[in-house]
């Protein structure tokens, strides 16, 4: 008895793991792709910031700035005389670029975050606040007005021969500084169909979604119109309520389908395999030629009592010392565990394992993608 529940506990555990494994490989419907027409919309504005301790834009060099100012105060009812423009000195006033991303479905009164990035020579926007500034969209209407002060996470402290800066000081940040008046209408509860942009095109993984979709609603919906979109029928028991729809069909379980690749990072040395690269059967010959060379200058000085001066005479010492060749046979079809373990084994260094793909994939043995950083 007890050896038949030991084999039951182990029969559970061996299910549990396999079951696991299987859940891991998959991903959330929700995570693969992208709802048509539901997006961000981004805006931009121009505008001022005020209240800096003598780090703002400098009028010699960034003239806009004193035109923005003059600009400002005749729209407050103020004039300044035409003479005097050019008399104008503002250290403490930068004219800065606003950009925001307008979330979709956002309400009027709904609040957002903004980025605050200097545009002249203004060396810190640290304590500033910005004026009432709006953000347009690419239609030129204004969707959200922003103001407030800024938060740029750095600091500056200069002295007379040296200073102290943390973090990047001419952008900012306004949590909360954009106030959303216009709202960008939707209809999506209405929508009788809906199209899903899978995040990668693959012809398979698109195939796969729109099949799990028809499983788990037990109907034909869905169909995979490319490897990048999937189109859906929304039923008519989710009619008037296409948001409930996505709802269910966001949370199921599908395994996405890669392409085999590998990328190569040369300047770190960084090299990333997917599981489905493959090798057809090719000869490796690793050796290494190791030149090292030496200046060692040394100095000549003349005979006592001799006429001439110290000289210094140059002095080469050239080693060059070549490695132990080693030719190894990788067999044909093996995957990229095997891959690495036979490389390693022949004492591969990261650099040397880029210049052996590379010829690998030249020899047409390599079936992936080689895609260089």
């Amino acid at each position: 008895m007890k050896r038949l529940k030991v084999q039951a506990i182990l029969m559970t555990a061996l299910f549990l793991l396999i079951l696991m494994a299987e859940t891991v490989q998959a991903a959330r419907v929700k995570d693969l792709v992208n709802i048509r027409g539901v997006r961000n919309n981004q805006l931009i504005g121009f505008g001022l910031v005020i209240g800096l301790a003598g780090t703002g834009d400098s009028a010699v060099n960034v003239f806009f700035s004193i035109q923005t100012v003059v600009n400002m105060l005749k729209a407050m009812g103020i004039t300044v005389p035409a003479g005097q423009v050019n008399q104008l000195q503002f250290k403490n006033v930068a004219t800065v670029m606003v950009t925001a991303d307008l979330p979709p479905f956002a309400r009027q009164g709904d609040r957002m975050d903004v980025l605050v990035s200097s545009v002249g020579d203004a060396k810190s926007l640290q304590g500033g606040t910005l004026l009432m500034t709006p953000l347009k969209g690419a239609d030129g209407q204004t969707y959200v007005v922003s103001q407030g002060p800024l938060s740029i996470g750095g600091f500056s402290v200069q002295g007379q021969n040296r200073g102290v800066q943390k973090n990047h000081l001419q952008v900012g940040r306004i949590s909360n500084g954009g106030l959303i008046e216009k709202e960008i209408y939707s209809s999506f509860n209405k929508k009788n169909k809906i199209e899903l942009s899978m995040k990668a095109t693959d012809f398979t993984t698109a195939a796969r979604v729109a099949k799990e979709i028809n499983r788990s609603m037990k109907d034909d919906l869905a169909a995979a119109i490319d490897g990048r979109t999937v189109r859906i029928r929304v039923p008519k028991f989710y009619k008037n309520n296409a948001t409930g729809f996505v709802t269910k069909i966001e949370g199921l379980q599908v395994d996405p389908d890669t392409a085999a690749r590998v990328i190569i990072d040369e300047r770190t040395g960084t090299i990333v395999m997917g599981e489905n690269v493959m090798i057809s059967t090719v000869a490796v010959a690793h050796g290494g030629l190791f030149v090292q060379i030496k200046e060692e200058p040394i100095a000549v000085q003349p005979n006592p009592l001799a006429e001439g001066e110290t000289a210094v005479l140059a002095r080469t010492r050239i080693a060059v010392e070549e490695g132990q060749d080693r030719l190894l046979v990788v067999p044909k079809g093996i995957g990229i565990g095997d891959v690495v373990n036979a490389l390693n084994s022949i004492g591969v260094t990261p650099r040397d394992l880029i210049s052996i793909l590379q010829a690998i994939k030249a020899s047409g043995a390599l079936h992936a993608e080689l895609e260089i950083m």
